[in-house]
């Protein structure tokens, strides 16, 4: 309904936190990113160089986009997710948006590769949660060992100003995007 994908839900519940201790899974907590949070000053990695960025340095003083998805390279996150953001990025620029960026729990070669075949350089930003780390931590992980050999990240997308959560959908079903569009975000923006 309209009231819930304002207060920042897609059809669905948000996943729980789980840290990694030596390799470990701990045990899940009840706690995950949400509307009104501040993001962590926790560090991804961005492009061949693979340079470390901190996330609340990224996404200080500016209004932005970033959403995630299962994988690089696989159907659903080729064909519809990430071209959705290629094809509407000046729309997003008109509606007030600095950046747009795509995480996901691939190598920053993988990700490189995936936006060169997309055209999305200079529009999209890629990047790498290598370990899972921010995904497990915002409550957004997707075990997909079965299918691609570990954790993934749920597909999102969020609305960050000035490094606080002001909207975020998550998908009920990763193997479909929906709310996470990028058309269906320029509604609500």
């Amino acid at each position: 309904s309209s009231i819930m994908h304002r207060l920042g839900f897609c059809a669905g519940q948000l996943g729980s936190l789980r840290l990694r201790l030596a390799g470990q899974l701990l045990p899940a907590r009840a706690m995950s990113l949400k509307v009104g949070d501040k993001l962590p000053a926790m560090e991804l990695v961005e492009g061949l160089e693979m340079k470390k960025v901190n996330l609340q340095e990224l996404f200080a003083g500016q209004r932005s986009i970033l959403f995630g998805v299962p994988g690089a390279f696989t159907p659903t996150c080729s064909r519809v997710h990430l071209p959705s953001y290629v094809r509407d990025y000046d729309k997003l620029k008109a509606k007030g948006i600095s950046q747009v960026f795509c995480l996901a729990v691939n190598d920053p070669f993988v990700m490189q590769a995936w936006s060169d075949a997309n055209g999305a350089e200079g529009k999209v930003r890629m990047l790498s949660d290598t370990q899972a780390i921010f995904v497990e931590a915002a409550g957004l992980s997707l075990d997909l060992s079965h299918l691609l050999g570990g954790l993934r990240a749920k597909r999102f997308v969020m609305v960050i100003e000035d490094g606080v959560v002001k909207q975020l959908d998550v998908e009920p079903d990763p193997t479909k995007a929906t709310c996470t569009l990028a058309d269906q975000l320029l509604q609500s923006l």
